[in-house]
This record gives C-alpha cells, sequence and structure tokens, in this order.
C-alpha cells in the first residue's frame, strides 16, 4: 500500500510526492552517525598499537563525519521525485568537495605520522631530517594533485564548461603554449619542489649560507624556502633559487664543522708556548668534539705573520662559539705572557746632517750604521676571509 493513500484529503501534492524521501532521510542519517562513531571506536582501538592510524584517524575524523552524512543524505535524495536538478547539482559538488577534503587529510595525516616516527629531537637527526624533508615536500606536491582534480572534476560538473573545453581543442596547440607560458613559475616551483624532495640539496634545520647569510632552514613550502638567520631575521628564497644557484650547506651529510681563527703576531712570537695555549683552551670547552686543534704559520707578511688554528666542533653553532673561545683565550694568553710579542710596525730614522760650523746642541747622538731602529706597536687588520 502506498503512503499517500495514508494521507487526509487536502495534503499539497507536493508535500506528498515528497513525503517518503523526508521520511528516508532521518534513519539514514542515524544510520550514517551510528557506521561513524563505531568506525571511530575501531581506529581509536587500533592505533593503540599502530600510531600511524592514530594520525590518519585523528585528521579524517571531520571529513569522514561529513561525508557520512552527505552519502546518505544523496541516497535518500536518490529516491525521491525528479524536478529539481540545482539540488542533486549542489549536493554533486559537497559530494567532490567533501571527498577532496577527505583525501588530503589523509595524505596530511600519513605525513604527520612519518613525522611523530622521526623526530628532529635527537643527537643525530640527519636521518630525521632527510624523512621529514621527503615527507613535506611530496605530501604537499600530492595535495595541491588532489585539490586540483577535485576542482577540476567541480568544475565539469558544469554543462557550459564541458563546451567550452570542446571548443578548446581546436586550438589546443596555441592554448598550451599560452597556458605553458603562464604557468611557467608555478610549474617551476612544482619540479623544483619535487627536486628538492627527492635529491635534497637542503632539508629541514640544515644550516646553510645563502646570499652572504647564515641560517638554518626552517620551513619548506610549495614554492618558497624560509631560512632563519642568525639574528632571528627570515629570509625567503624560491625553490627554483636551490635548483640553479650555487649555495652552502654546512649540514650536507654531517653536522661536523672545522672552525678557523686567525691571529697576527710579531715574528719573535715562539709558537711552542702558543701551541700549548691553543690545546688548553679546547680542552677547556665543551664544544671541541676532540678530534684535532691546529696552528699553523699561513703566512710570512711584511710586518707580522699570520696564524691560523684549526679546532673542531660536533655542530655549525659549536664551532662558532669554540673559535671565539679559542680567539678570547690566545689573546689573553698573548697579551699575559708575551705582551711584547704583539705585531709592531718597524721604521729607521736617518739623523739630521750636523750644521755647517758649530757643535750640534739638540741633535740625537750619532749611532754607527747612520741609522736608528724604532718599533712601535700596532694591530695591522687581516686580510679578507672567515676567523
Amino acid at each position: 500500500m502506498n503512503m499517500v493513500d495514508w494521507l487526509p484529503e487536502g495534503f499539497p501534492p507536493f508535500l506528498a510526492a515528497w513525503l517518503p524521501t523526508l521520511v528516508l532521510v532521518l534513519p539514514l542519517c542515524l544510520l550514517a552517525e551510528l557506521l561513524f562513531r563505531v568506525g571511530r571506536r575501531v581506529v581509536r582501538r587500533a592505533a593503540q598499537r599502530a600510531p600511524m592510524v592514530a594520525s590518519v584517524g585523528r585528521a579524517i575524523e571531520a571529513p569522514a563525519h561529513l561525508a557520512l552524512q552527505l552519502l546518505a543524505l544523496n541516497l535518500a535524495w536518490q529516491q525521491g521525485p525528479e524536478g529539481l536538478p540545482g539540488v542533486d547539482r549542489l549536493l554533486t559538488l559537497l559530494l567532490i568537495g567533501v571527498f577532496t577534503w577527505l583525501l588530503a587529510r589523509v595524505v596530511q595525516g600519513v605525513a604527520r605520522g612519518v613525522n611523530e616516527a622521526n623526530p628532529l629531537a635527537v643527537s643525530d637527526n640527519l636521518s630525521a631530517r632527510r624523512i621529514q624533508t621527503q615527507t613535506m615536500v611530496l605530501s604537499r606536491t600530492v595535495q595541491g594533485l588532489v585539490v586540483l582534480i577535485g576542482v577540476s572534476l567541480m568544475l565539469m560538473t558544469f554543462p557550459a564548461v564541458r563546451q567550452i573545453g570542446t571548443s578548446l581543442l581546436a586550438s589546443a596547440g596555441v592554448v598550451g603554449i599560452v597556458a605553458g607560458f603562464a604557468a611557467r613559475p608555478v610549474l617551476g616551483n612544482l619540479i623544483a619542489g619535487l627536486q628538492i624532495g627527492l635529491s635534497q640539496p637542503i632539508r629541514i634545520d640544515d644550516v646553510v649560507i645563502v646570499e652572504n647569510e647564515w641560517g638554518v632552514i626552517e620551513e619548506i613550502t610549495g614554492t618558497y624556502v624560509v631560512v632563519r638567520i642568525w639574528d632571528q631575521r627570515r629570509l625567503v628564497v624560491p625553490l627554483q633559487y636551490w635548483i640553479e644557484k650555487p649555495f652552502q650547506n654546512w649540514t650536507r651529510r654531517t653536522s661536523e664543522l672545522i672552525g678557523t681563527v686567525f691571529l697576527w703576531v710579531d715574528y719573535r712570537m715562539p709558537l711552542a708556548p702558543l701551541r700549548e695555549a691553543l690545546q688548553a683552551a679546547c680542552e677547556k670547552s665543551p664544544h671541541w668534539d676532540r678530534r684535532f686543534a691546529l696552528l699553523q704559520v699561513t703566512e710570512a707578511g711584511e710586518k707580522a705573520m699570520q696564524l691560523r688554528c684549526l679546532v673542531t666542533a660536533a655542530s655549525a653553532p659549536a664551532a662558532w662559539d669554540l673559535r671565539c673561545h679559542v680567539r678570547e683565550h690566545l689573546i689573553d694568553f698573548i697579551q699575559r705572557e708575551y705582551p711584547g710579542y704583539l705585531p709592531r710596525h718597524r721604521a729607521e730614522l736617518d739623523p739630521p746632517e750636523p750644521a755647517a760650523s758649530g757643535p750640534v746642541v739638540n741633535g740625537p747622538p750619532p749611532v754607527e750604521g747612520g741609522a736608528a731602529e724604532m718599533e712601535t706597536p700596532s694591530t695591522p687588520s687581516p686580510p679578507p676571509g672567515r676567523g
């Protein structure tokens, strides 16, 4: 027996036609809610043994709930009479949008689970930084493709858009060239992002020198890289820069570094005590990794000689602090133990010629050889270079 037969006389025919659909909506929505709650409980129980499941479950909770409700509404709507194509299209657009959101959140949850399984807060985080960089770049690329496909499917539901696409097929060559030029920066960054994710010239937390700035890779997005400079500024560099131009990566294979300290001293300065002072300074510093500490004469200038101290550290910040400590310790040692051996300027002064008649009253005493050597302390500026 039809439900309409139970309705009183004078009931609006429009409502009578849609009454079975309206009655079906409530139990279908309750069933979708029940499925969601059961699925959430199952996922939470499985998440106790699999952290990846927990990460994905947290990410998809909201879109999955909405997707089940929309599926229930769409199923109930399909049982009703035809006559409202606008509502059909709206439900289709909502379903495509929700499933696009769901897939994007799945990718995000997987990426978050991989990052949580490989934390950076460890002593040797080289492998973790490599995995996190690959995961970040690839997940954002996949999310962008998912959103692009979803938007394309939503546009294809409109007949006018399909007709425009059909008419453009005749001039696909010209359109392809124009689109290629217009999308060249976007495509270039996309390809550069894939190259960075696969070949990894840079990784999260890498120490780099780019544009003559020392900093740490803080964030890698789909279009640019954020470098945290040592004085807390942020340098934003496009992705293509890292593929096309040279830069320094101090932590490419390992974070260990060799630091340099340059000193200028007088030629009379003995080197053996200075080497002992260098060794003592390194042993007092917690930043020295005890690989080696060397002191060498690297230049014999006109007025002084240049000494280079090589010290090793486990990371770039430790190397910087160690260099400063060694420089201060050696300068203090020279000032305290050998103050007369700091760099000096040497000059020769010729005595004035004696007067034609009469004794010289205020002239300098005669010196054998006709010249006198005078030493004046000075500290010449070192040549350009680090240290």
